[in-house]
């Protein structure tokens, strides 16, 4: 007799436990729970890409500053925008060889512009 009750107790508990499981599994296949489970994934997501976005910008920085300082190139705090500039002596001579290289003769006879391409 005491047998039986046993499992008839654990049966009936079995039954609950089981009518419990598959009652949370269908309310986390409602339209409403899977919007809000799509919902907190984009977000997830979004917050995921935002840290990717800031850890390349930092490392862009970090390299444009490696290489600013390997080629010599500092910041004037006079210039707008913190625009790099060469320094002075350096950029002297980028100057004057920039006035000299680009000048043409474009009223020369034989000139073709297309002769280049």
């Amino acid at each position: 007799m005491f047998r039986r009750a046993f499992w008839f107790t654990a049966g009936a508990a079995a039954g609950v436990w089981a009518t419990t499981k598959v009652n949370r599994q269908l309310k986390k296949l409602t339209p409403e729970s899977l919007a809000a489970q799509a919902a907190d994934k984009a977000v997830e997501a979004g917050h995921r890409l935002k840290d990717f976005a800031l850890d390349v910008k930092a490392g862009m920085t970090q390299r444009e500053d490696e290489l600013n300082d390997a080629l010599g190139l500092h910041q004037d705090p006079d210039r707008p925008d913190n625009v790099t500039a060469l320094p002075g002596p350096r950029r002297l001579k980028a100057l004057e060889n920039d006035q000299t290289t680009h000048r043409t003769n474009h009223s020369t006879v034989g000139y073709n512009r297309n002769e280049d391409h």
